[in-house]
């Protein structure tokens, strides 16, 4: 059988005009699409999957709180009146930056200017066995699958008579202290505190842990002192158990253990301590930094690559602020974006490039219902006006009018009856297949 990666991606529109192939929907990429809709490109917008995720309230799919499409934007529909610009669903395999090529798993396309903004999965830090049996959240389908996950555990410790083997079915335990990991960890006990007892009476939500474990000395590490405190204090308010200074060594399915050989008992491991950038192949051993992120310059181009550009949370472009890099956050993303677009509509017009420097728009978290923590870079403040604040900024963010109703009336009606409705068991095949040969009491890697 012939290797598709040999021959072009078919039907693509031809134009007279230089082609912009961008690699990834992320925040970037589809930033730097639409700032490019109706100017002198062709632009080819690719991602594996046909849609925009927002990352940001993938939590809340995971308990419930949202359902997937809400958070989910169909790429094809944004880009219906723009004609210079086409998406294909491929997965981008390789460079050729010589050729002026890209690889993917539909075919090949030429380009005359190549921005890859493909992200960053999950970092599981080498271990295999916290790979296998952890569940991440990167994707809306990952947090799909936790939220399955855990109400299929409440189901099954309903059949379990005696209190001592439900406790590892009902005990969730979050790893990572970032924002990602904090929100989840609010959300969750709040689904114990109030949710929970009313689906499943005849367990004892007493028994039941959330326990969030950080690895570094505070939580919401690059967040200010005053907003640590308070996330802590409200989680704590909420009856989360936090660990800091506490580094995971293993998991095997039901136990995680901890250096220092204290174990914790669960069937639910999430993992939201780290990110890795995206990798292809074309890209030689020094134009990586050592954490996996591609140097570029100020201009976010590769040196050495000519027309190659790199944006987010794959890139590291050194600024004196920030020397180790810029924050792997969505507003770094959205503002290289924003510089590198408007770069080569001056290189089009024959007009000098400008630097990029990061403007930090401040940062937030919330922890539950009426509790959140923010930092502005004039302003810091907690509790119920900054939860209300993150909820308009996050309800902004959101693409599409009917998605941004959704959640209005869905954050509404969790607000005002406490009672998420989406508490909806949905198995899909894979996942019936995994239940059906899973080990009563212990999993084992091959």
């Amino acid at each position: 059988m012939p290797d598709i990666n040999l021959k072009p991606i078919p039907n693509l529109p031809k134009y007279d005009l230089p082609k912009l192939v961008i690699a990834g929907a992320g925040f970037a990429g589809l930033k730097l699409a639409r700032e490019l809709r109706n100017q002198p490109f062709q632009v080819i917008l690719l991602d594996k999957n046909n849609f925009h995720q927002f990352q940001p309230l993938f939590y809340q799919v995971a308990t419930a709180g949202l359902e997937p499409s809400a958070i989910s934007f169909p790429l094809r529909k944004i880009f219906h009146d723009s004609k210079n610009v086409t998406f294909r669903m491929a997965e981008v395999t390789r460079l050729d930056a010589e050729k002026k090529r890209i690889f993917t798993d539909m075919g090949y396309i030429d380009y005359n200017y190549l921005v890859l903004a493909m992200g960053a999965d999950t970092n599981y830090f080498g271990s295999e066995t916290i790979e296998h049996f952890a569940s991440p959240m990167k994707t809306v389908s990952e947090a799909l699958f936790i939220r399955n996950k855990i109400i299929s555990n409440y189901e099954r410790a309903v059949n379990i008579e005696r209190m001592e083997d439900r406790k590892s079915l009902m005990n969730v335990v979050i790893v990572g202290g970032g924002p990602t990991g904090v929100e989840l960890a609010g959300a969750m006990a709040e689904l114990r505190n109030n949710v929970f007892p009313k689906d499943y009476p005849e367990l004892s939500f007493k028994n039941m842990k959330v326990v969030l474990i950080e690895a570094g000395p505070a939580l919401l590490g690059t967040m200010s002192k005053e907003s640590q405190e308070h996330a802590l204090t409200y989680l704590k308010s909420l009856g989360v158990e936090v660990m800091v200074d506490t580094k995971v060594k293993d998991y095997n399915g039901k136990v995680v253990s901890l250096e220092g050989g204290a174990v914790l008992e669960t069937d639910t491991l999430l993992w939201a301590a780290g990110i890795k950038p995206n990798k292809i192949a074309g890209f030689t051993e020094e134009m990586y930094a050592p954490n996996g992120r591609i140097f570029v310059d100020e201009f976010s181009e590769v040196p050495g690559m000519k027309d190659v550009f790199v944006l987010g949370d794959s890139s590291l472009m050194k600024e004196d602020r920030f020397p180790k890099g810029h924050p792997q956050v969505a507003q770094t993303a959205l503002q290289q974006a924003e510089n590198l677009a408007g770069n080569l509509i001056r290189v089009q017009k024959g007009k000098p490039k400008k630097p990029f420097r990061y403007k930090d728009l401040g940062s937030m978290a919330t922890v539950g219902r009426k509790l959140a923590v923010v930092d502005l870079p004039f302003l810091k403040f907690q509790g119920f006006f900054a939860w209300l604040t993150w909820l308009l900024v996050h309800l902004m963010a959101i693409l599409g009018v009917k998605n941004k109703l959704i959640i209005f009336l869905d954050w509404s009606w969790n607000y005002l009856r406490f009672d998420p409705s989406l508490r909806l068991l949905i198995k899909p095949r894979l996942m019936k297949v995994i239940e059906q040969n899973e080990p009563k009491h212990e999993k084992s890697i091959d």
